[in-house]
């Protein structure tokens, strides 16, 4: 027992992990007074405390996606049933399609009309799942290799010599890589998650799965931290060659700091392997001392990530409010916010948000008021085994 409560809880801290830096990108995505005119990762135009403040959120995507294929795993073996736990992950993959490109599009949007239709991280999962459910019945190590195989060789995708704008290419590279798709009336369809690379990921977290039911804690925080050093390892070393691995090259900047934001500066859109190495490297390293790890700061962390689904619509919305009150606190009107442009209500020609310090402490208060929302959600669904709760 004392095993499946450590297994449990490693698992809901580094999610509640997830949640919580994630919430920062998602204020300083909407809030921030720069964030609409340059990239944090623009190295001509960043700080390195913005940088970093993006960078750092950088582990929350890929943590969030492998570690749905682990429940999913555990999941599975949990049913003992194949028939249905193939059923459930095809119901909940769907599932996670729909509320993606409407619940989670109009709470980051808040445009009803909906002119821009963004294939987010759920998405990305629920097609993961619906792939997943017809390969579950294959051994764990199998799955976990060809997960490890996609996420090595997916950026050889980019060297094939594709004529331009043949047919093949048209139809594969949406797989691979970023699809901005005009639909006609100033509407658009973007996705930001291409599905072959995050189901790689999906993949590898559905066959690590096996390692919390086969491996006692101690030694699976020694094989976690031996993955997650490896993962380092490679990453640096693959890195500094400049040879593969990232369409990013890296180069000596103005400074030695800023050379090390060049160093860190991997493309997560698509993922590319050196981005997958650095997140997830980081992620098994968290893993392995969250398994002794027992205090009441986890315990807190905790809270957040038990009902990740939950928190990440619940987050959307409450930022979303927030930044509403900043812009009338600001002196915008209503007839000024502009939400059809994908600016998330910001009027577009004019200075709107707030400074980086700001984020902070909006961030720091949006974590504080939705944690009790998150408590009592947790309770909830422990208490209750209603069919739509496994829905959330």
């Amino acid at each position: 027992m004392r095993t499946t409560n450590n297994r449990l809880s490693s698992i809901d801290f580094v999610r509640g992990v997830v949640m919580i830096i994630m919430t920062l990108d998602h204020v300083r995505d909407l809030l921030h007074v720069d964030s609409l005119t340059q990239s944090p990762t623009n190295l001509a135009t960043t700080s390195p405390l913005l940088f970093f403040t993006r960078w750092i959120t950088y582990f929350c995507a890929p943590v969030f996606v492998f570690l749905a294929g682990t429940s999913a795993y555990l999941s599975a073996r949990n049913q003992n049933d194949v028939s249905k736990c193939r059923n459930g992950l095809i119901k909940r993959g769907f599932w996670l399609i729909i509320i993606d490109i409407t619940v989670l599009n109009f709470g980051l949007y808040f445009d009803i009309k909906f002119h821009t239709v963004l294939f987010e991280v759920l998405a990305s999962i629920g097609i993961g799942f619906i792939v997943l459910a017809f390969v579950v019945k294959i051994q764990p190590r199998v799955i976990g290799a060809l997960g490890l195989i996609t996420i090595i060789t997916h950026n050889l995708f980019q060297l094939i010599p594709f004529k331009d704008e043949s047919s093949l290419k048209l139809i594969i590279s949406p797989l691979f890589n970023v699809l901005v798709l005009p639909l006609g009336d100033n509407r658009v369809l973007l996705s930001v998650y291409p599905p072959i690379p995050w189901l790689g990921v999906m993949l590898c977290g559905f066959a690590m799965g096996k390692t919390f039911t086969s491996l006692t804690p101690y030694k699976r925080k020694r094989l976690y931290i031996n993955i997650g050093l490896a993962c380092l390892a490679v990453f640096i070393c693959l890195r500094y060659s400049n040879l593969y691995g990232d369409p990013l090259l890296w180069s000596h900047q103005k400074n030695v700091l800023f050379t090390v934001l060049s160093f860190l500066n991997v493309s997560k859109y698509p993922p590319s392997l050196l981005f997958c190495l650095v997140t997830l490297g980081g992620m098994f390293v968290l893993l392995a001392f969250s398994e002794t790890m027992e205090n009441k700061v986890s315990k807190i962390v905790a809270n957040y990530g038990k009902v990740p689904f939950f928190y990440f619509l619940l987050h959307f919305y409450f930022i979303h409010l927030v930044l509403l009150s900043v812009l009338f606190l600001q002196g915008f009107t209503w007839q000024d916010l502009s939400f059809s442009t994908g600016t998330f209500g910001r009027p577009k020609d004019a200075q709107s948000g707030v400074d980086l310090p700001m984020i902070y402490v909006l961030w720091i208060g949006v974590l504080m008021v939705l944690y009790m929302p998150c408590v009592w959600f947790a309770n909830f669904k422990a208490k209750h085994s209603y069919w739509w709760l496994k829905y959330l």
